[in-house]
């Protein structure tokens, strides 16, 4: 049974967010390859699109949009995703894992394509804002509010007020 982590990264704040995914919604990642779109539904984002964009497996070898297939291969790099040279010219053979995602896989990088909303409302991480509407009527309602309590707080002022003048005399 697949199960992994899956990254989703919110390029509108720049926020990620973590998401443990097994059984059936880990399916729906299997045999998918890097770039591909796949439904949010499986991390809780129902009606968004994410982009895979990269992962790794258990040992932490990182997978490449160059590498075909789910296996491990030795490539000879010069740079780019799993090697980073600190001199001109440096070649190193790195062992990394192909682009398809597998049941060795442990984590998995997915980008949010297409978002109308907010995520961390979709994810229930924050409660969601009132529409404009609704807040100017719960304001008109406030200020009536306020209005009625002013105008009570007016009348008990005059009738202490009228209390202090018949005990002074």
């Amino acid at each position: 049974m697949a199960e992994f982590q899956v990254a989703v990264a919110d390029p509108r704040d720049g926020r990620t967010y973590q998401h443990e995914v097994d059984g059936q919604d880990a399916n729906r990642f299997l045999g998918r390859e890097l770039g591909e779109e796949v439904d949010g539904g499986a991390v809780g984002l129902d009606e968004y699109t994410l982009e895979l964009t990269g992962g790794s497996d258990e040992t932490g070898r990182p997978m490449r949009a160059d590498v075909p297939g789910a296996q491990i291969r030795e490539r000879l790099l010069d740079g780019g995703v799993g090697f980073n040279p600190t001199r001109d010219g440096e070649r190193k053979r790195i062992t990394v894992r192909g682009r398809q995602v597998s049941e060795e896989t442990a984590q998995v990088n997915a980008t949010i394509v297409d978002s109308d909303d907010n995520v961390r409302v979709a994810l229930g991480l924050e409660e969601p804002e009132p529409d404009e509407d609704a807040a100017d009527a719960t304001d008109d309602a406030a200020d009536a509010d306020d209005g009625a309590d002013e105008t009570a707080d007016a009348e008990a002022d005059e009738a202490a007020d009228s209390d202090d003048e018949t005990t002074d005399a």
